[in-house]
């Protein structure tokens, strides 16, 4: 299969370089996780021996006059998807973006639409126009295509055929594994991909398991993994800022369910659920927190939400006080036959609820609320109950 690969480089960096032109002059670090956690997600190109995913302290180490940045990770999906659909819409519906600032393309049978490689580059630069380094690179293969792009001429491209030899002194750093696996690599002395193709498969498979071998085929330019395009679907997305830091659990749930409330105003007249919810807060001091929650049936109501994001908030701390909720539906669905109750008093009610969700259609709105208990022992009173639309 004939891939493009579109590398985006330091992408979070330009992201946050965009809403603060402050930090052009600067070194950075963007930092994501939480507390002695921390790892880096992108630094400034002048930063040498600093990767991805490095620890803090060890970033710190190797050069300490930086600046540090709290990554803000739904911004830079945001953005990032923003540019998949451009790529989507206009070039080739075979896009996948499996992380920020890489882009793999399905190349193949575009011939009618772009004669040559050149023409397809030519309208991939025009639409990618803007603020972001973008580099190129064509391979029967996405670790190849990937390779090619890193290698290519800023301005130009780069297509691999049938000559690998360069990538014999390429890094293995690399590789598309996680940062344990590269530090094992140097521990052993294997530190190019020259080095990983001509060590044999037995012991990288002992050490290592199935990922050994399939480093081993990597450094031999051989990949074999699919594109996966992303699924097409709607994508809602909800978020607020708090009226004041929140330390509580309570507070957070209230927000979380005033946002699905949204969520589900939007869909009800589509008679359709959530099928995968994913739940992210972002702390006074710009750490950010994320959760994914699928249901094996679609949720149609919030009971069924509030609850499984109850217990997500209780089980998963938040790193700091919480200062913005948001959520993103990546999934929608409809639900299966369902049977009425046979007790008049749960029918009594279901038909109740049914007549307030019809009037909040017509309204736009919920009409009806009830009050609940949030901070009763907060010293302001209006911090202490909250009114949430009946039913939600």
């Amino acid at each position: 299969m004939k891939i493009l690969c579109i590398l985006l480089l330091n992408f979070p960096l330009k992201c946050e370089m965009a809403r603060k032109p402050e930090l052009e002059n600067s070194r950075i670090l963007v930092l994501h996780g939480s507390g002695s956690k921390k790892v880096v997600l992108d630094c400034s190109p002048e930063l040498k021996g600093v990767q991805k995913d490095m620890p803090l302290h060890q970033a710190l180490a190797v050069d300490d006059k930086v600046d540090t940045v709290q990554a803000d990770i739904p911004f830079y999906w945001s953005a990032f998807n923003s540019i998949l659909d451009e790529l989507e819409n206009v070039i080739s519906p075979m896009v996948e973006g499996p992380e920020l600032g890489t882009v793999y393309l399905d190349a193949g049978g575009l011939q009618l639409i772009y004669p040559d490689d050149a023409n397809l580059v030519r309208a991939i630069r025009a639409l990618l126009s803007g603020s972001f380094d973008t580099w190129i690179g064509i391979a029967d293969g996405k670790f190849p295509a990937y390779l090619a792009a890193l290698n290519s001429p800023p301005d130009g491209y780069r297509v691999l055929t049938g000559d690998l030899r360069f990538m014999n002194d390429l890094s293995c750093d690399v590789l598309p594994v996680p940062m344990k696996s590269k530090t094992m690599l140097h521990e052993f002395g294997i530190h190019t991909l020259g080095q990983l193709a001509a060590f044999p498969a037995g012991p990288l498979q002992s050490q290592f398991g199935p990922e050994g071998v399939r480093m081993r085929k990597l450094a031999h330019g051989v990949d074999d993994t699919l594109l996966v395009p992303r699924k097409a679907g709607e994508i809602i997305e909800e978020n607020t800022m708090l009226p004041s830091v929140a330390t509580s659990i309570d507070t957070v749930l209230v927000a979380m369910e005033s946002l699905v409330a949204r969520v589900f105003t939007r869909i009800g007249l589509k008679g359709m659920g959530i099928h995968s919810l994913e739940l992210w807060t972002r702390s006074y001091d710009a750490e950010h927190w994320e959760r994914i929650i699928r249901f094996k049936e679609p949720a149609m109501d919030m009971k069924n939400v509030r609850s499984r994001v109850s217990r997500v908030l209780e089980d998963y701390p938040q790193p700091g006080p919480v200062e913005q909720v948001g959520i993103r539906v990546t999934r929608l669905g409809y639900p299966r036959g369902k049977q009425n109750s046979l007790f008049t008093e749960i029918r009594g009610r279901s038909h109740l609820m049914e007549d307030i969700r019809q009037l909040e259609l017509r309204q736009g709105n919920p009409q009806i609320f009830i009050i609940k208990e949030v901070e009763p022992w907060s010293r302001i009173p209006e911090r202490r109950y909250a009114l949430i639309p009946t039913g939600r």
